[in-house]
């Protein structure tokens, strides 16, 4: 293309025409839903801290690097408390500035072709993120007794009456319960878990099950365990119909407007029931670290990995290692029964 076939066009037109094409891509099957709302809203996030009324065409290589400057520093809006940086700004995590170069990166690849850019300035880029530290606090494995407790409060909020003062059509105690009992005994992805429909839970031989359908169009039947299933009775029973307003029949998870639940939404669950736990046992965790959590205290209990695997919805059982996470104590309870010595705690030495 020669340069002056290019459009001068604004960012914020680009970004609208990009999302517009990937969200085009999801009626083909070649770009999953999820896929192309994050893509999506990526660049609209671009968009917003370049400038959108600048023309795209102008950005160099420096405009792009001081973008993702400005977005690792930009607060996490899922999080009610938010990570801070050393210099006490707010930070994204590695993973997350990771994802936002990619998506970027996507985009002006699409731009050169579309004819919107001369020259792609991601070829003269020089940040990139780097992953310091392991894992944020909220995105490891809760501990037994964290977990615990969630799991306690999810489920007294779902057994209890619910408050007076709310809207019967407003009420969502079961709902939250139920999300937060998924998240943590079965480890779906969040877009899973908002992707769910009434009819993908069925009973086969006295067991009931959640047809998850995952990444990469692969599906996968998880038992669910008893407590899980009385709170999942429980809401089809007796709380869905409350946030039914007929806009989703198909739709496990209600908002309070009657529409299926956003993925942003499931993060302010978490936290409701959060301060619920007493506060020895509370700690901050996100949908990703409750799945950890689920890798973790499965493999920890010698479930053997390859069904922690199909559990997850993993294609390949070495990327289970980015889902185990060190609990305290675990080393010297594996060694305090060997199996090769059997119970060694209390053994006097020779």
């Amino acid at each position: 293309m020669r340069p002056s076939d290019v459009q001068r066009l604004t960012v914020a037109e680009c970004a609208d025409r990009y999302g517009e094409m990937v969200r085009a891509k999801t009626s083909t099957g070649a770009l999953a839903p999820a896929s192309a709302e994050v893509y999506a809203r990526d660049v609209v996030t671009f968009a917003a801290l370049a400038g959108p009324d600048r023309v795209l065409d102008d950005l160099t290589g420096e405009d792009v690097d001081e973008v993702l400057l400005r977005f690792a520093r930009k607060p996490d809006e899922r999080r009610r408390v938010r990570p801070v940086a050393a210099g006490g700004g707010p930070l994204q995590s590695a993973a997350s500035q990771a994802r936002f170069r990619r998506s970027v990166s996507a985009f002006f690849r699409y731009a050169v072709v579309a004819g919107w850019v001369q020259l792609n300035p991601m070829q003269a880029v020089t940040v990139r993120p780097k992953h310091r530290g392991g894992l944020r606090a909220e995105r490891r494995a809760l501990t037994v007794e964290q977990a615990e407790g969630l799991l306690g409060a999810a489920r007294e909020l779902a057994e209890e009456p619910v408050a007076a003062r709310r809207r019967v059509d407003q009420r969502t105690e079961l709902r939250d319960g139920l999300i937060v009992l998924l998240l943590a005994a079965v480890g779906p992805r969040v877009s899973e878990l908002t992707a769910a429909n009434t009819e993908d839970f069925f009973v086969n031989g006295g067991t009931r099950y959640w047809r998850i359908f995952g990444k990469g169009g692969r599906t996968r039947d998880v038992p669910l365990p008893r407590p899980v299933v009385e709170v999942l009775d429980a809401y089809l029973v007796d709380g869905r119909g409350l946030l039914d307003r007929g806009r989703e029949p198909k739709a496990l998870l209600l908002s309070w407007r009657g529409r299926r639940l956003a993925r942003g939404d499931v993060q302010g669950v978490i936290d409701r029931v959060l301060e619920r736990v007493e506060p020895g046992r509370r700690r901050s965790v996100t949908p990703h670290g409750l799945r950890h959590t689920t890798a973790t205290h499965l493999l920890a209990a010698a479930t053997d990995m390859d069904a922690v695997r199909r559990v997850l919805g993993h294609a390949d059982l070495s990327t289970l290692g980015r889902y185990r996470d060190e609990l305290p104590g675990e080393l010297e309870a594996a060694m305090r029964v060997h199996p090769l010595l059997g119970p060694v705690e209390g053994r006097r030495g020779g």
